[in-house]
């Protein structure tokens, strides 16, 4: 699309923190501003901006926040901006918590990768000879890792070690686990319904200020989740070739073809994979939450500082 990617935003607000997708901003009562960009990550690195990315990201994250507060309670406060969200000031736990359902991956601390490696002990869990890769697993598991600083590769972890090392306490840990089944559960049933498979997520718990736990970050986004479509997921299996997909694994992809697996530079992606992944970013929008996506005016920033100063946030 004719537009200028949404890649940086600089506003006048303190404690400015900058991921690799998300910038945020300290406000007032313990709430923090998320401003979600149209940088891309893989294999811990922003390989590339994708228009309308930053949008896709945050308003699906939002619907999927209101959809599975019976499940478990979020951090979403409001959004002000198709780019931005007011949410409660959480601290983060310090793992991620990766709920798998298919034999898959293109990351180093992928199962698949793993396994092709021929290691049969994963996460904790073991497995058999002969699995094909893409296919679905028995039940789904969950994969932890811990959360690489800056420049750094996350590490894998078994669920018993998240406790043995002390990086969750026992109970709180059993309370994530729970939360976490429950939601990828939740997530399957919708992308179901929507005719898409979810084979794996990744999701962020943290804890109120008042103690609660909270789903942070993003959740069941192109970004954050693998979405197969079902209507070809069979017949691509049988061809041993690739499930369609509509989250960004067409880039990473595209990088391994290139021979890039996160050391160094990336390289520059064409414009035709650019496109193709707004593309599926927007379907899988469309296809979950069953309403029209409507873009925002580019560029962004003007707009965005517009709704702030509307919130009386600047």
């Amino acid at each position: 699309m004719p537009v200028k990617p949404f890649d940086t935003v600089a506003l006048d607000l303190p404690d400015h923190r900058c991921g690799k997708v998300r910038e945020s901003y300290s406000l007032s009562d313990a709430r923090r501003l998320f401003v979600t960009t149209d940088r891309l990550s893989a294999f811990d690195r922003v390989v590339a901006t994708v228009p309308f990315k930053g949008q896709v990201l945050n308003e699906l994250s939002a619907w999927w926040f209101h959809s599975t507060r019976h499940i478990v309670d979020n951090h979403l406060i409001s959004v002000p901006d198709p780019n931005a969200t007011i949410a409660i000031d959480a601290s983060p736990l310090p793992v991620e918590v990766v709920v798998r359902a298919a034999m898959t991956g293109s990351t180093a601390t992928s199962i698949w990768k793993m396994y092709e490696r021929g290691e049969r002990r994963l996460y904790g869990y073991e497995f058999a000879d002969g699995i094909a890769k893409n296919t679905e697993l028995p039940e789904a598991i969950i994969t932890p890792t811990t959360k690489g600083a800056a420049g750094l590769h996350d590490e894998p972890l078994s669920r018993a070690a998240v406790v043995e090392r002390g990086l969750v306490e026992t109970s709180l840990w059993s309370r994530v686990c729970e939360a976490a089944l429950a939601l990828f559960a939740h997530g399957q049933h919708i992308a179901r319904r929507a005719g898409l498979m979810l084979a794996d997520t990744k999701y962020e718990f943290g804890l109120h200020p008042d103690g609660r736990l909270l789903i942070i970050d993003e959740l069941h986004t192109p970004d954050s989740s693998r979405f197969w479509v079902l209507e070809s997921y069979h017949e691509r299996l049988e061809r041993n070739e690739e499930p369609e997909s509509l989250d960004k694994e067409p880039i990473r992809l595209a990088l391994v073809a290139r021979g890039y697996a996160g050391d160094g530079p990336p390289p520059v992606l064409d414009d035709d994979v650019i496109g193709a992944t707004t593309l599926r970013y927007i379907d899988a929008y469309e296809r979950l939450t069953g309403n029209t996506f409507i873009p925002g005016a580019y560029p962004v920033e003007p707009r965005l500082i517009t709704a702030l100063r509307r919130e009386g946030l600047l």
